[in-house]
């Protein structure tokens, strides 16, 4: 009998450390599977918040930065730039902006937080494409001569005014996407969160 309790004794330790062994192993394996599934370091770069200083954007003028791999036009807009947009409610598929396309801060005739300075992703809302800038009113940039200036998409025609907002029967859907972004200073911008610290 006593024989046998030796043999079951060390029946059991073998087993205890057979199983300690794989599971040592199956943790080892485990660890860079679910590290594989964490964003890598660029993934959280490419959706990271970006800082833009706009201390030397004049009036009239727009830059374009990225964020999250799409451009962002910032536009300074003109008061004549900004006149034109009350004249084309009746031209625009969403005047009010009711679609979804924008933070609540943004739902405004000109769609943005200050009057004259317009923060849109630059991507037509039809394939994806990027508009060209039309700031010339009439036939000079090959719009016609009842253009007041804005956005033309070349692939497909859809066009938008200087609030980014689309002109009825044209390909493309919704208005430009307004990102969520912030004003840290009258000169900085935040694209890519809604409130500062957020």
């Amino acid at each position: 009998m006593s024989n046998q309790g030796k043999v079951d004794c060390g029946r059991r330790r073998l087993v205890v450390a057979t199983a300690a062994v794989g599971g040592a192993g199956a943790v080892a394996a485990l660890v860079p599977f679910v590290s594989s599934l964490l964003p890598s370091e660029r993934a959280k770069a490419a959706g990271a918040p970006v800082e833009v200083d706009i201390s030397k954007l004049e009036s009239g003028q727009m830059m374009t930065v990225e964020w999250r791999g799409k451009p962002v036009w910032i536009i300074n807009r003109t008061k004549e730039m900004l006149d034109t947009l009350p004249k084309l409610a009746d031209q625009v598929a969403d005047p009010k902006s009711e679609k979804n396309q924008q933070p609540a801060y943004a739902q405004n005739e000109t769609r943005s937080v200050k009057p004259e300075l317009l923060v849109v992703v630059g991507i037509c809302t039809h394939l994806g494409c990027s508009p060209s800038s039309k700031f010339k009113a009439g036939a000079e940039e090959g719009m016609g001569a009842d253009w007041l200036g804005g956005f033309l998409c070349p692939c497909h025609g859809s066009t938008f005014d200087f609030a980014g907002r689309v002109f009825k029967a044209k390909p493309a859907p919704t208005n430009l996407e307004v990102p969520p972004h912030v004003y840290l200073a009258d000169t900085r911008i935040l694209i890519g969160e809604d409130k500062k610290g957020a």
